[in-house]
C-alpha cells in the first residue's frame, strides 16, 4: 500500500488515490498519437507516484492539478514529447470546457460556434407553432387527447428533414462517391440511414455500407478505467489509417478486403469481405466519427456528402431551462443497450461520461463541416421514457448522491429524474409508427437494422 491514500478533486471532494487513473490518462494520451504500449504507460505512472510520495507530509493529499503537473513533467523528462503535448492539449480542452460552462451558467450572450443556430431557430419556431416549446404545453396537449396528433406532427417534421437531405445528395450525385451520416450516440443514425437509402433507390442510387465497427482495434489496445470500463467512444479505438486507405481505394474504383471484428473475442478475426463499388453505388459511412478528419482525410470534400444528426429538441422544462439533448440520447441508449447489448441501464449511465468526453472533443466540433443537419428529436418520446425509466432515475438519484466517484452519474440522474417527474407519462406506445426513429430505441420497428 502506497503512502498517498486520497486525492482532492477540483470540487473539493476527497476521493481514494488510484494509480490506475494515472496509467489510464497517460495511455489515453499515447493512443492519441498512435502509441499502444500499456506497460510503458504503467511504468511512467509509477514514476509519477514515486515523485508524489516524496512529499514530506505524512498524510499528504495532492490536488488533481498537482498530479497532472507531475504527469507532464515525467512525460517530457522521459522524452515522450508528443504524448505530453496530447496530454496537455486534453487538459487545456477540459479547462476551457469548464470555463465555457461557467460562462453559460452566468448567462453570457456569447454564442458557441459548435451550435447550429439557424437550424435551432427553425426547430424552435416549429415547437412554438405546435405548442410544444414547454413541458407544460406538451402536458396540456396530452391531457387534451392530442398525443396521436403530436406523433403525426413530429414525424412529419423529421421526414421533411430526411427528404431535404435526399434532395441534397441527388443534386450532387454525379460528383459524389460517399455519404457520411454522423452524429453523437443514439441520435438516430441507423433509422435515418435506412430511410435515406430507401429514397435514393427510387432514383437509381444505392448506398453500400462500409461498417466502421469492423475496424476496431483489438480490445487489449483500448484504454480502460479503474472500473474495467473500456472506452469505445474515441475515434482512436478505430484503425483510422486502414479505414482511410481502403476508402481511398474504393473511391478509385479498386477492390478492398474489409476486415471482420469479432466482438465476442474482442479482436479482429481472420475473415474478410471483398468490396468494390458499382457505377450506381455510393459508399455509406454510418458512424459516430463520420466527420472526424482522420477517417477520410485523403478524399476531397467534393466527393463526400456529410449529414449530421442530433435531437435538437427546443422545449423548456418547468424550471425554465431547455431540456438537454444529451439527456434524450442517454435515455434512448439505455433502452437500446438493454435490448441489444444486455446492458443494465445503470451501466449506460456510468459509462456516459466517456460518451460526452468523446463527443465534445471529436464529434460536436465538426458540426460546422456538415452539408445538412437533421433534427431527430420527437417531443412525443419523452412521455414514453417517463413510463419506462423514471423509476430507474429516482433510484440512481438516491444511489449516487454524495458519492464523489460518481459525480457525473449523480448529476445526470438528478437532472433527468427531476425532468421526468414533471412530464405526463404515456403507457400506450401503439401510436408510434413502426418505422419511427424512436422505434430504434423502444423496439417494435418494421425496419431491419
Amino acid at each position: 500500500m502506497g503512502k498517498i491514500k486520497s486525492v482532492i478533486k477540483r470540487s473539493g471532494a476527497v476521493v481514494p488515490f488510484t494509480p490506475d487513473r494515472i496509467t489510464n490518462a497517460i495511455y489515453r494520451a499515447a493512443v492519441e498519437v498512435g502509441g499502444r504500449d500499456r506497460e510503458l504507460a504503467r511504468a511512467l505512472s509509477n514514476q509519477v507516484v514515486e515523485i508524489l510520495e516524496r512529499h514530506p507530509e505524512q498524510d499528504y493529499m495532492p490536488f488533481i492539478e498537482e498530479i497532472q503537473d507531475v504527469v507532464e513533467k515525467v512525460l517530457i523528462e522521459n522524452g515522450h514529447v508528443k504524448v505530453a503535448k496530447a496530454y496537455i492539449l486534453y487538459r487545456n480542452e477540459r479547462a476551457n470546457h469548464r470555463k465555457q460552462q461557467e460562462t453559460l451558467s452566468s448567462h453570457s450572450n456569447q454564442p458557441s460556434p459548435n451550435i447550429p443556430w439557424a437550424k435551432i431557430w427553425h426547430v424552435l419556431d416549429w415547437a412554438v407553432d405546435h405548442g410544444l416549446n414547454t413541458v407544460e404545453g406538451l402536458n396540456h396537449r396530452i391531457r387534451a387527447g392530442e398525443y396521436s396528433q403530436i406523433v403525426t406532427e413530429s414525424e412529419a417534421a423529421y421526414n421533411g428533414d430526411v427528404e431535404h437531405a435526399v434532395k441534397g445528395i441527388l443534386t450532387r450525385k454525379d460528383e459524389l462517391k460517399m455519404v457520411l451520416i454522423t452524429g453523437p450516440s443514439s441520435s438516430g443514425k441507423t433509422t435515418t440511414t435506412l430511410k435515406i437509402n430507401q429514397k435514393l433507390k427510387e432514383h437509381g442510387l444505392k448506398l453500400v455500407t462500409l461498417n466502421v465497427d469492423n475496424y476496431f482495434l483489438n480490445l487489449d489496445k483500448h484504454p480502460k478505467d479503474e472500473f474495467g470500463d473500456y472506452d469505445f467512444e474515441t475515434p482512436q479505438s478505430l484503425d483510422l489509417p486502414l479505414i482511410n486507405s481502403q476508402l481511398t481505394e474504393l473511391v478509385a474504383g479498386k477492390k478492398v478486403d474489409v476486415p471482420f471484428y469479432d466482438f465476442k473475442l474482442g479482436k479482429r478475426g481472420p475473415d474478410v469481405t471483398p468490396l468494390a463499388l458499382k457505377p450506381d453505388e455510393l459508399i455509406l459511412i454510418d458512424s459516430l466519427h463520420g466527420l472526424f478528419p482522420g477517417l477520410s482525410s485523403d478524399i476531397s470534400d467534393e466527393k463526400k456528402y456529410k449529414l449530421y444528426l442530433e435531437p435538437l429538441l427546443q422545449m423548456k422544462g418547468c424550471d425554465g431551462e431547455y431540456i438537454h439533448w444529451t439527456d434524450i440520447r442517454l435515455m434512448r441508449r439505455m433502452l437500446r443497450d438493454a435490448v441489444h447489448r444486455a446492458y443494465d441501464p445503470r451501466q449506460t449511465l456510468e459509462h456516459w461520461h466517456y460518451v460526452r468526453n468523446s463527443e465534445m472533443r471529436n464529434i460536436i466540433p465538426n458540426i460546422i463541416h456538415a452539408d445538412e443537419i437533421i433534427n431527430s428529436a420527437m417531443p412525443f418520446e419523452l412521455p414514453i421514457y417517463v413510463n419506462r425509466l423514471l423509476h430507474n432515475f429516482l433510484d440512481w438519484q438516491k444511489r449516487y448522491r454524495g458519492d464523489p466517484l460518481r459525480e457525473d452519474a449523480f448529476m445526470r440522474a438528478d437532472r433527468v429524474a427531476e425532468l421526468l417527474k414533471t412530464i405526463h407519462p404515456m403507457e400506450d406506445e401503439s401510436f408510434v409508427p413502426s418505422d419511427s426513429v424512436v422505434r430504434e430505441f423502444i423496439g417494435g420497428s418494421s425496419l431491419s437494422y
